[in-house]
């Protein structure tokens, strides 16, 4: 039972590189697909709108009473992605081939629940298909590239200091853009990755003195804890970039005694740019190896300084991004973590990952694993490149988990618990909601989990 729960993403990952390995991109391509948003409905003369067309739905007991479609994969877009993107077309297309799979694994084991394939380009295909409902403002915001599963699978542990410039040269929506690229970032971590977010002027002080000169796991808690310090940043005096910086590779060297996720370590350096000399601080601190990644955001419109902040992405392995609007950020914030991940898939490390417990926001009173696992380009001209096509996954009922420990086979006093190779906690006998379900998020005993997915 436990390896068909493995094998359900291990087959959707090889159907989807395959599929991808003999896709032609094609930049003109046309194809209608059923875009969860816009199915069933209809325009004013009663005509499918586009990319809505008529989905069956029917209401399933395995689903809780939900309308789905148990013969097809529909696809979910966020407001802020343009659902006729050529690689969001292109990507539909080469992903239709999961449907079979989908259907296949569902009859192979009926007690599967949501199989998914998040996109690295920000589509995500959920079978059984459904019907997606925005939020009151018309907005979907759910981006399956910021979710736990996607962010485990698609990459490695990683230790992370966020350095932002609070001069006064960054007043007015400056600060506001890099205030959400601060929160954008702190979304994509998870509970393997540690974190610390250090403010600098002409000099540097570290959003919570309480986390001065470490790192801290980058749970909820946590990440939420620094949103909150991060919403109270207000802006003054001249930006003197190689204090923070200096203070910022200390930290990540003296990462020991577990304090760290001893893996991937980065720098994130959010400015507009105004700096002094800074080349010094990365001969000292990083070269020649190079062990520490410096991703740079450059905010706002003034391109003055872009080169400053270009050079040190550029000569320390990691990305430059430039950020003017809002709508910019999260598409911008997206692309360290495929810088993060060309290692491990240049060397195809399909590892299948066990995310944390949580309780389905939809079929309620029951917790939920997901199993989930990156897929790879294939093909001989990106290779060298290291593509992430995406993550695949399923989620599955701990209880069905559980049901491969039956208590009559463990003696009188044996209780069954279970560990991801996370070091999550899935189950274990005092694993239980301690708040009611019309709660949107839960607190379990002896386990972080928190939020459904």
């Amino acid at each position: 039972k436990m390896s068909s729960l493995c094998l359900c993403p291990q087959r959707l990952a090889d159907t989807a590189e395959d599929a991808d390995l003999y896709h032609e991109y094609n930049a003109s391509l046309q194809f209608d697909y059923f875009n969860a948003l816009l199915v069933n409905t209809m325009d004013e003369e009663g005509n499918f709108i586009e990319l809505g067309g008529e989905f069956p739905l029917e209401e399933n007991e395995h689903f809780n009473k939900l309308s789905v479609n148990t013969l097809m994969s529909d696809i979910q877009v966020p407001t802020n992605v343009y659902n006729k993107d050529p690689d969001i077309l292109n990507g539909v297309y080469m992903s239709e081939a999961l449907n079979d799979v989908f259907i296949g694994n569902f009859q192979k084991d009926p007690t599967l629940t949501w199989q998914y394939f998040g996109s690295s380009t920000g589509f995500f295909r959920l079978y059984p298909g459904i019907k997606w409902t925005p939020d009151s403002n018309g907005v979907v915001s759910f981006d399956c590239r910021n979710r736990n599963w996607y962010i485990q699978a698609a990459t490695s542990p990683k230790d992370i200091v966020i350095v932002v410039d609070v001069s006064g040269s960054m007043k007015g929506l400056k600060m506001t853009i890099a205030k959400h690229t601060i929160n954008t970032i702190l979304d994509t971590l998870g509970e393997n990755d540690f974190v610390n977010v250090i403010a600098y002027t002409d000099y540097v002080r570290y959003v919570e003195p309480c986390f001065k000169g470490t790192l801290v796991q980058a749970d909820l808690d946590n990440r939420e804890h620094f949103k909150l310090l991060v919403e109270e940043l207000h802006v003054k005096g001249e930006a003197k970039v190689k204090k923070a910086m200096k203070e910022s590779f200390r930290i990540l060297a003296d990462v020991t005694n577990g304090q760290g996720s001893l893996c991937n370590q980065a720098i994130m350096l959010i400015t507009d740019g105004a700096m002094e000399d800074f080349q010094s601080v990365f001969e000292e601190f990083n070269w020649p190896d190079k062990k520490v990644r410096v991703f740079t955001y450059l905010i706002g419109r003034d391109m003055t300084f872009s080169e400053n902040v270009k050079w040190i992405a550029c000569n320390n392995k990691g990305y430059y991004t430039h950020i003017s609007t809002l709508a910019d950020v999260q598409e911008n914030v997206m692309e360290y973590l495929h810088v993060l991940s060309r290692p491990m898939v240049i060397n195809h490390d399909h590892d299948i990952i066990w995310t944390e417990a949580y309780m389905d926001s939809i079929l309620i009173l029951l917790l939920m694993t997901s199993v989930a696992m990156p897929v790879f380009s294939k093909k001989k001209e990106t290779l060298s490149h290291g593509i992430l096509l995406g993550v695949v996954g399923t989620d599955i009922p701990l209880l069905e988990v559980m049901k491969l420990a039956p208590r009559y086979k463990l003696g009188a006093h044996g209780y069954a618990f279970l560990i991801t190779n996370n070091g999550y906690i899935l189950a274990h006998p005092d694993l239980r909601p301690l708040v009611s379900p019309s709660e949107s998020s839960y607190s379990l005993n002896h386990s972080n989990i928190c939020s459904s997915r």
